[in-house]
């Protein structure tokens, strides 16, 4: 009986965190050899979900291109986290080249998307990124002298490395506004690099295609941004000084 809980929770695990890999590591079960076949099953179905997303309205953004365009870490394309549907793939190489025209060399990097298959299924933590209509942007960072670094960010995955500003959000414990203040002395020291942010949030927010977008409103008060488009994601849901959340 625990044998099975313990594989239940796996399961589960692996489910919640990649989509395809709770049915990869129930079918590698059935084998002598699990845990190889647990690996060769779970690559087959990630390759097999970039031939097979087309025909349920998401694309995979690449893993491996080198344009102007770019998924920041690899966890991203291990975990099956970087699909959108065809529509906001165009919005997010349209705007990752107005900014490269602007300032040559830059790349735009892309953290959490959404899962291959199913409206609706979850990609936790967020509390959205369900529809292949959501994703999230990576920010621009330089140094104190304002000499940009490209491709740079400040934690491993992008996520949790927030910048200082004024808030109205009390402190509650029944939140997913997580500060972490544990976890900042850990991240590099850049700073946000405003030329190129503010062109890329104000290039999305023109697009006709985009409906929201979150940042945290000191960042948008201290970036120069006015459109409409750009909001407060509210005090419950997850803080937007580390990262741009788009949305269709």
């Amino acid at each position: 009986m625990l044998r099975l809980v313990f594989h239940a929770c796996i399961i589960a695990v692996l489910t919640a965190l990649t989509q395809l890999g709770g049915i990869a590591w129930a079918l590698s079960r059935l084998f002598r050899y699990p845990l190889p076949l647990f690996a060769l099953l779970y690559t087959g179905l990630s390759l097999a979900a970039i031939w097979l997303a087309p025909l349920t309205g998401r694309t995979a953004l690449s893993c491996f291109e080198r344009g102007p365009l770019q998924v920041q870490s690899w966890f991203y394309c291990a975990t099956n986290r970087t699909y959108v549907t065809p529509e906001l793939k165009t919005v997010l190489e349209e705007a990752a080249e107005r900014v490269r025209e602007d300032y040559p060399g830059t790349q735009t990097l892309v953290l959490d998307a959404n899962f291959p298959f199913l409206t609706g299924f979850p990609l936790l933590p967020h509390l959205s990124h369900d529809d292949g209509e959501k994703v999230d942007l990576a920010f621009y960072y330089a140094d104190a002298e304002g000499l940009f670094f490209p491709n740079q960010v400040r934690s491993p995955i992008g996520y949790f490395a927030f910048e200082d500003g004024p808030t109205n959000c009390p402190d509650t414990l029944l939140s997913l506004r997580w500060d972490l203040d544990w976890l900042q002395s850990l991240w590099k020291t850049f700073e946000l690099e405003p030329q190129r942010n503010r062109l890329l949030v104000a290039t999305l927010a023109r697009d006709p295609r985009v409906a929201k977008i979150f940042i945290e409103p000191h960042l948008k008060q201290s970036l120069g941004l006015s459109s409409d488009k750009i909001r407060f994601q509210g005090c419950r849901a997850a803080r937007h000084d580390d990262h741009i959340h788009l949305q269709l």
